[in-house]
């Protein structure tokens, strides 16, 4: 019997693939060599290190394969990408702007710049889908600003910006466009070329591959400073003894997505519109946050009126889903997201996002219907089913 919960949370991270796992083996036992040693099983490993490289270009559509720096994941990436591009433009006293509704590990490297580089920073707004207006960033450009950092799809609402038209203002002064890409990645949507960014920040395991892997692309001609220091591994950008079966596998993650191994994007949007219906047409009142259309094909944020995320989520311990509020342990603040976007904060704390992928089935998407929509009636205020 299948004890497992209904997995509804592919934005939080996704189960290994069994053929990720298989290539990865090898370099877990036998193939153990390190990648800069000269003998035999050190070319291997540095062999499958370049395989990866290829496998990862190619999933994001970058031109070369050196354009890509393995990293410990996004975070790690998101902070290279920012501090280092920023101080190789300018060692102190620039300007960076970013959104409001961006992950925190690049809010942090942002306030790195601030507090330690006496760099200042601009946190541009969005509209209530959560999107930023590329005229918005352009008004707040001076001539002291050398980069700008935008996610290219939210990690709670989902919704896509639109990065080609903000590259459009950036790239002609010559400010660098960083993007944290780390939910597109493993959707189809990421051309870095098409996007015109320079920097992109990506993860592993947001594509059914291993955790503690991730990457950043840095275009050609991009400058920037080494944040971690020692050896002169991923090209002096990122020194440390590289992680070779986690490589593996962020390679073989990849190639299954740009060969069409997997579930195309279409079919998990029919999946996710199928849940959003159910949903909707069942609890009285509820609102689905991000643009309705351009966001991610699997997220849904949903906003059940009176009702604690939380409190549902401790009545459905057979789903696994992710509240919308993301409260910072002991702080009890909510999504600077969801506020971000107009919610209030009784309104974010009612949010649940239900993310879906690849390994979701059908069957799941009923059996969760079912589920969140009866315990949802239990936890609804009497006002709410009067109405």
């Amino acid at each position: 019997m299948n004890t497992q919960p209904i997995y509804l949370d592919h934005q939080a991270t996704t189960p290994l693939d069994e053929r990720v796992l298989q290539a990865m083996l090898p370099f877990l036992t036998r193939e153990y060599g390190n990648p800069s040693s000269p003998h035999a099983l050190g070319r291997s490993a540095a062999k499958a290190i370049r395989s990866a490289r290829r496998q990862v270009t190619d999933l994001i559509c970058a031109k070369n394969e050196l354009e890509i720096v393995f990293t410990s994941g996004a975070t790690e990436a998101n902070h290279l990408a920012i501090v280092g591009a920023a101080l190789a433009a300018r060692p102190t006293g620039g300007h960076v702007v970013t959104t409001a509704i961006e992950h925190k590990a690049v809010l942090a490297a942002c306030r790195r710049l601030v507090d330690h580089h006496g760099y200042t920073l601009t946190q541009v707004g969005v509209d209530a889908y959560g999107r930023v207006h590329p005229a918005d960033i352009a008004a707040v450009l001076t001539r002291h600003t050398v980069l700008v950092s935008v996610m290219h799809a939210n990690n709670e609402i989902g919704t896509l910006q639109r990065l080609a038209a903000i590259a459009e203002i950036t790239a002609p002064r010559g400010i660098r466009l960083h993007t944290d890409a780390a939910q597109s990645a493993g959707s189809g949507l990421l051309d870095v070329t098409e996007l015109g960014v320079d920097l992109a920040s990506l993860s592993s395991h947001k594509l059914h591959g291993p955790k503690g892997i991730g990457a950043l692309y840095i275009r050609g001609g991009t400058r920037v400073t080494a944040q971690q220091t020692g050896g002169g591994q991923e090209r002096g950008l990122r020194a440390g003894t590289p992680n070779v079966p986690a490589i593996v596998g962020f390679g073989a993650a990849a190639h299954l997505i740009t060969t069409d191994a997997v579930p195309p994007p279409a079919r998990i949007r029919v999946l996710r519109d199928r849940l959003q219906g159910l949903l909707l047409a069942s609890i009285p009142g509820a609102t689905v946050n991000g643009h309705p259309h351009r966001r991610l094909p699997g997220n849904l944020s949903l906003t059940l009126p009176g009702i604690e995320a939380t409190d549902l989520l401790d009545r459905l311990p057979n789903i696994a889903a992710s509240t919308g509020s993301a409260c910072s342990t002991g702080s009890g603040e909510p999504s600077h997201v969801l506020t971000s976007i107009g919610l209030t904060r009784y309104q974010a704390r009612a949010t649940l996002r239900l993310s879906i992928g690849r390994t979701t089935t059908d069957t799941d998407i009923d059996q969760a219907a079912d589920l969140i929509i009866r315990t949802a009636h239990t936890l609804m205020p009497a006002t709410v089913h009067a109405a």
